[in-house]
């Protein structure tokens, strides 16, 4: 359960910033109680920024695909810093545009000396340099951009890996996504913010092409918690790797799909215990329509339930839970395609209107689609009895 005090962070977008450095703070703070603004030059409100996915696959330097689209929810010109508590720059290629914007080093200086939060990830670090913010500052980023840190006067940390984080007074700063848990949890203290009830041990269900935001928001969102948390797939160990797929409403009759980013296991599938985990998170995507089908999978979910432990499932993850026969008598929603499946497991459908809707029932939390994380993460919180409190 997230409880705030009118917290407001703004989020500084650009088109092909990277797209689980915005949406993974984005969600995962919304979720926690915070109102957050994403804003772009240039843009209003309903408008959309382009993402990219960028990933080590064994090349001198990322990759890069296409992400999902971003939606901003206010408009760059109607800012008022007063308004906000705290400024998060994402990375990606977007930072190396905006730096060169006078309006947006206006904005980042006038967060700056009002001694309010600023967390920059990766390439956003390059906003901070642009805008004369670091000088005798530490500050880490993705390590092609280190020189540009040292010549603003920046007291250079060369990142040991690519999650290393540092804090220094008002200032966060990560090299990159994977720095996410530690990137968040020190932007939520330097909020004010108090995590308690966060000693549990939470299990995520993989496959190959689940959802990117349905495993990488939830999964990075309860590890900035301080929760432990796992992912595990059938036929695989930990540091394996699973391919994600981007899951996208772009105008056509179903969602389009695309590369995402690779996502790396951290148990084992096999001599699994379930029972030294407090929940269960599926993720939706393409996976469940085959582990549905494998018999451990479904054994492990019944587990869950028979347990009475909250198990939370997002999208087609729902094909899961019928699958196993867990949803007879049980209220629940999930992606509108999977509609037949629930209700032909015995379930009550509830409709998902809007999209970002969730529901409880009991030990249950269910979802259609990722727009609806801060809902999903927020009400599994309460079912472990997580709080954040301002």
């Amino acid at each position: 359960m997230a409880e705030s005090k009118s917290k407001s962070v703004l989020l500084l977008c650009g088109d092909f910033m990277e797209d689980c450095e915005a949406m993974v703070p984005f969600q995962a703070l919304s979720a926690y109680g915070v109102s957050v603004d994403a804003v772009c030059p240039g843009k209003k409100a309903g408008d959309i920024c382009r993402t990219a996915i960028h990933d080590s696959l064994g090349h001198q330097t990322y990759s890069e695909s296409l992400g999902h689209n971003f939606t901003l929810n206010a408009t760059f010109d109607e800012i008022n810093v007063d308004k906000y508590d705290g400024l998060l720059i994402p990375g990606g290629r977007a930072p190396e545009y905006l730096a060169i914007n006078s309006s947006v080093q206006s904005l980042a200086r006038k967060f700056s000396g009002s001694g309010k939060p600023i967390g920059t990830i990766c390439h956003g670090q390059l906003v901070l340099a642009a805008a004369g913010l670091l000088k005798g500052r530490k500050c880490t980023a993705y390590p092609p951009v280190g020189p540009v840190m040292t010549a603003a006067g920046a007291s250079w940390i060369e990142p040991e890996s690519m999650g290393t984080c540092v804090a220094d007074g008002n200032i966060i700063t990560a090299a990159t996504y994977k720095g996410h848990p530690q990137f968040i949890k020190h932007f939520v203290k330097a909020l004010g913010g108090n995590i308690s009830g966060s000693d549990k041990r939470i299990l995520f269900l993989c496959g190959d092409f689940m959802e990117d935001y349905e495993i990488l928001v939830p999964f990075q969102s309860f590890q900035a918690l301080g929760c432990h948390v796992d992912a595990v797939c059938p036929k695989k160990r930990a540091c394996d790797i699973c391919p994600t797929a981007v899951h996208d409403f772009e105008g056509d009759q179903t969602y389009t799909e695309k590369p995402g980013h690779n996502f790396t296991l951290t148990a084992d599938f096999e001599g699994l215990d379930t029972s030294s985990y407090d929940a269960l998170v599926i993720p939706g995507g393409r996976a469940p329509e085959y582990l549905a089908l494998n018999a451990r999978v479904i054994a492990i979910v019944k587990e869950f339930m028979e347990a009475k432990k909250p198990v939370a499932s997002i999208c087609h993850g729902q094909q899961i839970l019928s699958a196993a026969g867990v949803l007879k008598g049980r209220k629940c929603t999930a992606y509108p395609a999977v509609k037949l499946n629930v209700e032909l497991s015995g379930a009550t459908w509830l409709e998902p209107d809007p999209i970002d809707r969730c529901f409880t029932d009991g030990n249950l939390v269910t979802g259609a689609a990722w727009p609806a994380h801060p809902q999903f993460i927020s009400q599994l919180m309460k079912l472990l009895g997580i709080q954040v409190a301002f």
